[in-house]
């Protein structure tokens, strides 16, 4: 591996100042926490990547697919501008798609987090 990350990880914030993957990360068991963030290191130092560990949602919008133990599936949807990986969605993952709801979320903040990063 790089001893140089290719790419910053950033956590999107809120208007009101929350760090909702932050957050969902914190309140996950240590071990499920330890392998989403191998998973998010392994994109950071090795960008671009693809499947199976990164697939593209749309554009400028991918998600990092992790396998917990139980065979849970944990996502993490985030964007790249310039020399920086944006963390904007976490969920776990109950059903062969991405829900709406999930990829409408992550699009808005990805959104709000590029026309902040101009």
């Amino acid at each position: 591996m790089n001893s140089e990350p290719i790419l910053q990880v950033v956590f999107f914030r809120t208007p009101s100042g929350r760090e909702s993957v932050r957050d969902w990360l914190r309140e996950m068991e240590k071990d499920d926490r330890k392998v989403i963030g191998e998973d998010i290191k392994l994109v950071q130092f090795r960008w671009p990547l693809g499947m199976p560990l990164v697939r593209k949602l749309e554009a400028d919008l991918w998600e990092v697919r992790t396998r917990l133990s139980g065979g849970r599936v944990a996502r993490v949807l985030f964007t790249v501008h310039a020399t920086e990986m944006a963390l904007l969605h976490g969920f776990i993952k109950k059903s062969q798609k991405t829900p709406t709801n999930d990829l409408q979320l992550a699009r808005g903040r990805k959104n709000l987090w590029w026309s902040g990063s101009e």
